[in-house]
């Protein structure tokens, strides 16, 4: 019962991500916490990130943008593996708060920069996507970081869920490589990683009809949305008795 509740979150997981481009992560880590356990949760949530974003790609790969894609993986990919080493020697919770923080206050900022028409160049989004894959090292999401970072950089719908996926496929497979060489991904985690991340690439094909149907402005709501569910989330696994 503990694998189809996974599954079926999964898909729900991957069907939800595939429309706002991120989110998978803070739906299911309560719920891996529960089936596998608190030492778990994390490295088989990163597994499972890297199927969900193949999942995206696959579904739109005809709309990723690589140059931006490229230009970010430039320094998130290192960046991430270098955030692996920091999460076994620092604790989280003050990065927590302000990536809580941040996001609470990317909704009027984003909504700000977007009547202005301001863009990201290629070259910001290299030297973004090292904070960025830092902190993805460390924490178990920080998905929607990147949703006003490709958005700003002029994507929408389909291409941005493509090119954020892509992005964020590299930065999780460093993140993967990093736990294995650190032993920290014995065969068991890889195995729940995969069974776990079938239901985000199930998912992630559910949600591109959705997607398609979709308005810009609707889509811009549910990125608004989607940063304040995950400020005030973040806000409170920071500030909970139990922490992180």
């Amino acid at each position: 019962m503990e694998y189809l509740a996974v599954l079926i979150a999964g898909t729900l997981a991957g069907t939800l991500s595939g429309v706002v481009g991120t989110g998978a992560s803070l739906i299911m880590m309560p719920i891996l916490v529960l089936a596998f356990g608190p030492q778990q949760a994390v490295p088989v949530m990163a597994v499972a990130s890297v199927m969900g974003n193949l999942g995206k790609v696959l579904a739109w790969r005809r709309q990723v943008d690589w140059p931006a894609c490229a230009a970010y993986c430039a320094s998130a990919v290192p960046a991430a593996a270098i955030g692996v080493h920091t999460l076994l020697e620092l604790p989280a919770r003050l990065f927590e708060v302000a990536l809580g923080l941040f996001f609470l206050a990317m909704i009027p900022l984003r909504r700000w920069l977007a009547r202005r028409s301001f863009r990201f160049t290629l070259g910001q989004l290299a030297l973004i996507g090292a904070p960025v894959g830092f902190f993805t090292g460390i924490l178990v999401t920080t998905g929607p970081i990147t949703v006003p970072v490709f958005t700003s950089y002029g994507l929408e719908r389909g291409a941005f869920v493509a090119t954020e996926a892509a992005a964020s496929l590299a930065v999780y497979a460093a993140k993967v490589a990093t736990f294995q060489g650190l032993d920290a991904l014995p065969l068991s985690v890889i195995a729940n990683g995969v069974f776990t991340g079938s239901g985000l690439m199930a998912g992630a094909f559910v949600s591109r009809r959705i997607l398609l149907r979709m308005s810009p402005p609707t889509f811009r709501l549910l990125i608004d949305g989607l940063m304040l569910v995950s400020g005030v989330t973040m806000l409170w696994v920071a500030f909970s008795p139990s922490g992180v």
